[in-house]
């Protein structure tokens, strides 16, 4: 389960990205430290570790991309049918 995590780790970091990018004049109350350099290395990492983990470990690995990969059509049937409303 641990490269499930790094998937959604690596989406929450290029996240920060991407908000800074649409919405530059958004106030924000903390400081990423160093950035960009800081979280760029740790998308690098982490996707050094998820890229080792599927190459030598893929029976222990794959299961938990089942998970995920599962959860994209329960996403989409949830969005549709407008879960995603307030």
């Amino acid at each position: 389960m641990i490269s499930a995590a790094l998937i959604f780790y690596i989406l929450t970091i290029v996240g920060v990205f991407v908000l800074r990018k649409k919405r530059p004049d958004a106030e924000r109350p903390y400081r990423a430290f160093g950035y960009p350099a800081v979280p760029i290395l740790y998308i690098l990492g982490a996707a050094v570790i998820l890229a080792l983990l599927f190459l030598y470990r893929p029976a222990t690995t794959l299961p938990g991309l089942a998970i995920v990969l599962i959860g994209v059509p329960v996403f989409a049937m949830f969005r549709r049918a407008g879960g995603n409303r307030p």
